[in-house]
């Protein structure tokens, strides 16, 4: 029982995690929409040491308007990306925790969902992003800087797929819809 309440902890910090991504991920997306927003109506009210933080951008940085509003909207889509996953996740852990082991059928169905999600997703976002990129990079050039790198990872999402097919088994354990091997023998 050691090893459950061991699992039971992580799941704690797997839930309280994955609200804080979520959160995090709201608000920046908020923040990226109120970027373009703000550069789409010409909102210099910012200022830092006299000078609007648009000038500081776009001398300073030597950022175009094009690059602000393609890496504001990139951002929003990054920010929304996570915020699902870690919604799906924050899900995934809440009925863990209330059912007191993972080793059930919904839990497993979950977090095959997740995992799959975990793929796909980001996957989605990938092509998404250099779509965005490459339009926008037609029209304007020097768009074409921004990193349209598809980099994202599939093992996190293979690893919860796999790890998904022993709570099943575990669930089926506890079921008794299989004999234990140690008791055939």
């Amino acid at each position: 029982m050691k090893s459950l309440k061991t699992i039971q902890v992580f799941a704690k910090i797997g839930r309280i995690l994955s609200k804080i991504i979520f959160i995090l991920s709201v608000v920046g997306f908020c923040l990226c929409v109120v970027g373009i927003v703000s550069l789409a109506v010409g909102f210099d009210g910012i200022k830092i040491g006299g000078t609007t933080v648009r000038s500081i951008f776009a001398n300073e940085a030597g950022l175009s308007m094009a690059t602000l509003y393609t890496s504001a909207a990139l951002g929003a889509l990054l920010c929304a990306e996570e915020a699902v996953i870690s919604k799906f996740a924050e899900v995934y852990f809440r009925n863990e925790l209330k059912d007191g082991t993972p080793f059930t059928h919904r839990g497993a169905r979950e977090l095959t969902r997740l995992g799959i999600l975990s793929i796909a997703i980001p996957l989605a976002t990938a092509i998404v992003r250099a779509i965005i990129i490459l339009i926008v990079g037609n029209i304007h050039p020097e768009v074409e800087k921004l990193d349209s790198e598809i980099g994202f990872s599939f093992l996190s999402g293979i690893m919860m797929i796999v790890l998904s097919v022993f709570c099943r088994y575990g669930a089926d354990l506890r079921e008794g819809k299989i004999q234990d091997s140690a008791e055939t023998k």
